[in-house]
């Protein structure tokens, strides 16, 4: 699917890969439009993504990093197929084609997932690259995401003069709880005992912990349901509809199993961006 140039990864089979697809799906927030191009931040490290008519041209910082992080060794045309024996999801596939579930650092996922709670896109951005440039090292043309040693001083202020006014609480007490944070035990954990570990964490509710496993620790058998989600559920999968998340969650990750995660991509992202469009 992909070869290596230098410092770059060229991708030429783009049936599975779409940049504006990947990055509006909802799990990434460090990423910018420079005219037809997109530079993504991930941990210290930066991308230019440039797509061509034919090829997909990815410049990057750390080859091996981004090789892993835009999942370029997993087959998403077998994950389709099977998708697919799912009527609803059928046109959805087709439409959405180039998401992938990006591989993104843990802890950035964590700190990145409890700022977004209750909250939208462009704002979530700003406090996040308020606090890179506050406390993350200087890159030269950016700032990294900041260590947890770089955070663990940071007050409450600091936090709310970065945008994330009464996350702040919980962004300083997270910081002290993941100085003892058993990371490897998520990894070795099913994601229903997994789950219960990241919600113990300060700010963490139901749908910021399973996006956590899902984004950051490679879970792919949850389903984060947020107000698209309850939407999807509503429109496609029952009859008698419900506001009950727990009840949803349930219900979807037993339809779709280890592929619960690519599911709750492909529909949400599609009903947030497509369906008002294809259905007018």
């Amino acid at each position: 699917m992909y070869r290596v140039e230098n410092n770059k990864i060229i991708i030429e089979k783009l049936n599975n890969f779409n940049i504006v697809h990947i990055l509006e799906c909802g799990q990434i927030f460090r990423y910018k439009k420079v005219e037809n191009d997109y530079i993504v931040f991930s941990k210290s490290e930066k991308a230019i993504v440039k797509t061509y008519r034919d090829k997909v041209e990815i410049t990057c910082t750390n080859v091996d990093y981004f090789i892993k992080f835009f999942d370029l060794e997993t087959n998403y045309t077998n994950i389709k197929q099977k998708l697919g024996q799912f009527d609803e999801l059928k046109p959805i596939l087709d439409i959405c084609y180039g998401v992938r579930i990006l591989k993104q650092w843990d802890y950035e996922m964590i700190i990145s997932f409890i700022i977004s709670s209750n909250n939208n896109i462009k704002r979530i951005q700003m406090i996040i690259e308020n606090i890179c440039k506050k406390f993350g090292k200087n890159m030269g043309e950016y700032f990294a995401f900041p260590t947890l040693k770089e955070l663990e001083n940071a007050s409450i202020e600091d936090f709310k003069l970065c945008g994330a006014g009464y996350r702040a609480k919980y962004l300083v007490n997270v910081i002290k709880q993941l100085k003892d944070f058993n990371y490897n035990e998520i990894y070795s954990l099913s994601s229903e005992k997994a789950i219960d570990k990241i919600l113990s964490l300060s700010g963490v509710g139901p749908k910021v912990a399973d996006c956590i496993l899902l984004f950051g620790f490679n879970k792919n058998d949850v389903f984060p349901v947020d107000t698209w989600i309850k939407k999807v559920y509503n429109s496609y999968f029952t009859k008698e509809k419900t506001d009950n998340v727990k009840e949803i969650r349930k219900n979807l990750v037993k339809m779709f199993g280890d592929l619960s995660g690519y599911a709750q991509q492909y529909l949400f992202y599609y009903k947030r961006s497509f369906e008002k469009y294809i259905l007018n």
